[in-house]
Order: C-alpha cells, then sequence, then structure tokens
C-alpha cells in the first residue's frame, strides 16, 4: 500500500503538471508491474549469466588442451 502511494506522488512529480492524474496512475502501476515482473526477469538474468560462465569455462578448458 505504501508502495503504491509513493509510486503516485513519484509519478505525479514526473507527469509534471498538464497531466498529474496518468502520472499517479502509472506510479500506482509501476509497484505492481515491478512485484510480478521483477522475479522471473531475475530468474532468466541469472540463468543468462551462468550459461556464461559455463560456455567461457568449456572455452578455456578447450584452450588449455589443444
Amino acid at each position: 500500500m505504501l508502495g503504491k502511494i509513493l509510486g503516485a506522488i513519484a509519478g505525479e512529480k514526473i507527469a509534471g503538471k498538464d497531466s498529474k492524474l496518468t502520472g499517479a496512475l502509472v506510479g500506482a502501476a509501476v509497484p505492481t508491474i515491478a512485484r510480478r515482473g521483477l522475479g522471473p526477469l531475475a530468474m532468466v538474468l541469472a540463468a543468462g549469466w551462468g550459461a556464461k560462465k559455463l560456455i567461457e569455462r568449456r572455452r578455456k578448458r578447450r584452450e588449455n588442451q589443444a
């Protein structure tokens, strides 16, 4: 609840004087989107980082053997 209120205030400040309601609505939606979207995004990024490290390790091992 507090996140929505703070997000609405921040969105209102970002939107400016002309579109306070739009900025407030966007700001209030940001915590909900972040809560649902950042978990899967973090998992994808972690999996990509792990795959990169695995590929680098295999390449290094092949270079040392040859």
